[in-house]
């Protein structure tokens, strides 16, 4: 039987899903529990899946009221940007990556890093308010 193409679309959180199972390793667990601070720190973020191309399978990526922040992997880390991020106070010295832009930063996590769930969600809250504030 011939499966509608309309029926073959996953939804983002279905995509997401399928990127954790695919990874297969630390990478997945991290970005799974990344998910799941984020989704805790703000329970109306939207889940989406973005910029997907034949060299490239996607990226999630979590928004309210503007993009918060994706979820890329690499090898060696785990890349959370954060589009407004030179924007957000970080007091916790989170972010570790892209420091030299204007807008974004990032935090790379790698292999048995710690997360400081606290602050992490404290930036997410922070992100979203960010976001609020920009779109009044």
């Amino acid at each position: 039987m011939k499966q509608n193409p309309a029926q073959a679309v996953e939804s983002p959180s279905q995509q997401i899903d399928a990127r954790i199972k695919e990874l297969g390793d630390w990478r997945g667990r991290t970005v799974a529990r990344l998910r799941t601070l984020i989704t805790e720190a703000d329970p109306d973020v939207v889940e989406e899946w973005k910029w997907q191309k034949a060299s490239n399978p996607g990226v999630p990526v979590w928004s309210h009221q503007g993009l918060i922040c994706t979820g890329e992997t690499y090898k060696s880390v785990v890349k959370l940007t954060f589009f407004k991020g030179a924007s957000l106070e970080d007091p916790s010295g989170l972010f570790n990556s892209s420091l030299d832009g204007n807008t974004r930063r990032a935090i790379d996590f790698r292999e048995n890093d710690e997360i400081n769930e606290n602050a992490f969600a404290a930036l997410i809250r922070a992100a979203v308010s960010l976001n609020e504030s920009s779109s009044r």
